[in-house]
């Protein structure tokens, strides 16, 4: 089946959705498919990349915990070759780290399985429409989470001092969901000083995971994405 990205007034909204669990995946195919979308499956990370090699989706529907890897490196690589993609998270994890993750490195939707809605093609025209379709709990946690955090004073933002360039550039590499020896790589470190320049970065921000990092880095305004 053609993945094509270029998706005139007429042709039909592709779709790429990467689900390993077999019901789930027949339910959203049907359900999709009668509502005139044009649906390719993959069951695993591997097959989600072999198709991403012949064309790009409109659309990306993904489960983050696949069996050959995690859903955030499927979220990035689409979002780096695809920039037009839409992309949406489906998964049964709704902790910070994950739905943050998912959100900085690329994904504009994210739903529970717990919480699917009763028309999931409704979703995907809402996605296509330039929305982000989120779970009630989880837009309710970045909300949350962002009242939560102190408006930085007028001016010109001092905090960027607290990090050095060097913790800045691997701050960066953690938001776009590199690993650590790509980090490495791309900076042209040691492979083993990564783990400790990010110590030093959960330090002065003051947080435990990498979700909370890249979290607190966008507020703060020490990185863009």
């Amino acid at each position: 089946m053609s993945l094509l990205n270029d998706q005139g007034p007429s042709q039909v909204i592709t779709i790429l959705l990467v689900e390993d669990d077999a019901p789930t995946s027949w339910r959203l195919q049907d359900a999709l498919a009668k509502a005139g979308f044009q649906v390719t499956s993959a069951a695993t990370l591997a097959e989600a990349r072999a198709s991403l090699a012949q064309a790009g989706p409109k659309v990306l529907l993904t489960d983050l915990q696949l069996p050959d890897g995690h859903g955030i490196e499927l979220i990035r690589e689409t979002r780096q070759r695809f920039p037009d993609t839409e992309i949406m998270v489906i998964s049964i994890l709704g902790d910070e780290e994950s739905v943050i993750s998912a959100i900085t490195v690329g994904a504009t939707g994210y739903l529970l399985k717990d919480a699917f809605p009763t028309d999931i093609a409704a979703t995907v025209h809402e996605l296509v429409a330039g929305h982000s379709p989120i779970s009630a709990s989880i837009a309710r946690f970045i909300v949350r989470r962002t009242q939560s955090t102190p408006e930085p004073p007028p001016g010109p933002q001092l905090n960027t001092a607290r990090l050095t360039p060097r913790e800045i550039d691997i701050l960066w590499g953690i938001a776009k969901g590199f690993s650590y020896a790509e980090i490495a790589g791309h900076l042209g470190l040691s492979r083993q000083t990564v783990p400790g320049h990010i110590k030093n970065i959960y330090r002065k921000l003051e947080v435990h995971t990498r979700g909370e990092a890249v979290f607190e880095a966008l507020q703060q305004g020490l990185i863009r994405l």
